[in-house]
């Protein structure tokens, strides 16, 4: 098997409906296990995520969990997450689904390199960056 390379987010208790999310925005299956699932019992944050990891129709994976309890946690804003490729309506529909009820940092359109970009950050705190790659000579 290739490596590969995928996010994987950290959250302190939104990683549940996080994934979801973007289960909804990429579709795909979505894989679920909780602290409780791997010996945590019914102490605090059993019910949180271990380990989530959506596989999607694309070939995307990403890769989440909750912080466990008495760990520390740093905000994620020095993770962005990539998406791009050439199906324009595709990426747009992603794009409205990302933007959708978060930031809209730079909007999409055709940047000075040929591609149409985008960067918004998710109602989750999570920077995007959407990239149409330009049809190439």
């Amino acid at each position: 098997m290739p490596s590969v390379l995928n996010p994987y987010i950290n959250y302190t208790g939104d990683a549940r409906p996080a994934l979801e999310f973007y289960r909804d925005v990429f579709g795909g299956e979505l894989n679920l296990n909780t602290y409780g699932d791997f010996g945590a019992g019914e102490g605090p944050g059993a019910d949180r995520i271990m380990h989530g990891m959506l596989t999607t129709p694309a070939g995307f994976t990403l890769m989440a969990a909750d912080t466990p309890p008495g760990m520390p946690y740093t905000a994620g804003n020095n993770i962005s997450v990539s998406v791009s490729g050439d199906d324009e309506a595709e990426l747009r529909g992603y794009w409205e689904r990302l933007s959708a009820d978060g930031t809209v940092l730079v909007p999409i359109e055709r940047q000075a390199w040929g591609d149409v970009f985008g960067m918004c950050t998710d109602r989750f705190g999570i920077t995007w960056l959407v990239d149409i790659t330009a049809p190439r000579p």
